[in-house]
């Protein structure tokens, strides 16, 4: 991992693939920007997908930590206390506007412009003004705490497009079904297949990233039906897989 830190305080990580950060804390909020790849971020028991047009919120003082997913270029910029009053008061991810990227850009590039702090600011002001109205995504996908779901959610991982029942999969790790399904609803607040279904989508979400088609990663995702994926794709993100992969910004 290469970490450029600019004098105003933004950063530029390029990290490679699968690469992650330790779990860590800043006393400033800040936003979190994929200019090329794909990130996800984990804080506050969930795991949020970024991908290149989205940005994450991190408020002051949570403690997170994000992994790449193909070579990533991620950009962060740090936000008053006054600004952040703007933002959720708990992570997000939220939509970007073409104006709020090329903002974040020209706060991080590699010859930050303009150089004033004066102008610094009116940028990050754009910044959060873009993004402060900016719905949030629903991209989260919570993280189990009991180590079966833990081993559970490893075995989905490895293989999201595995059509093994919650009962198959209790045979794997020696749990009764029952007790797995009222773990989901107690720790996950959701049933299996919603949570195999969101999960299925991160996946998805990073292939497009990456360049995949969207037939390619239906069925790489778990979805022998294109319509069942698209629906279930478009539910969840808000569009459909294939105008998302068209919208992604070229970096």
């Amino acid at each position: 991992m290469t970490i450029v830190r600019h004098p105003a305080g933004e950063q530029t990580h390029d990290l490679g693939h699968r690469e992650r950060t330790p779990v860590h804390q800043h006393s400033q909020g800040h936003l979190i920007y994929p200019a090329r790849g794909v990130l996800s971020a984990s804080a506050s028991g969930q795991t949020w997908i970024i991908p290149a047009n989205r940005t994450a919120w991190i408020p002051a003082r949570h403690d997170h930590s994000h992994r790449a997913h193909g070579r990533t270029d991620m950009r962060i910029v740090f936000v008053t206390a006054s600004l952040a009053r703007q933002l959720p008061d708990r992570p997000a991810v939220l939509s970007t506007t073409p104006l709020a990227r090329e903002a974040l850009l020209a706060l991080t590039g590699p010859d930050p412009a303009p150089r004033s702090r004066e102008a610094r600011d009116r940028l990050r002001h754009v910044v959060v003004d873009e993004l402060g109205p900016a719905p949030e995504e629903p991209l989260h996908l919570p993280e189990p705490q009991d180590p079966r779901l833990r081993e559970l959610a490893r075995i989905m991982e490895r293989d999201p497009a595995t059509t093994a029942t919650l009962g198959e999969l209790g045979h794997v790790i020696g749990v009764g079904e029952r007790t797995l399904s009222r773990l989901f609803r107690e720790q996950m607040g959701t049933g299996f297949t919603r949570w195999r279904t969101q999960l299925r989508v991160h996946h998805a979400l990073v292939m497009l990233t990456e360049g995949a088609g969207v037939l390619e990663t239906a069925h790489a995702c778990g979805w022998s039906n294109p319509s069942t994926f698209i629906n279930s794709f478009t539910a969840l993100v808000g569009q459909t897989p294939g105008r998302y992969r068209r919208n992604l910004p070229s970096a």
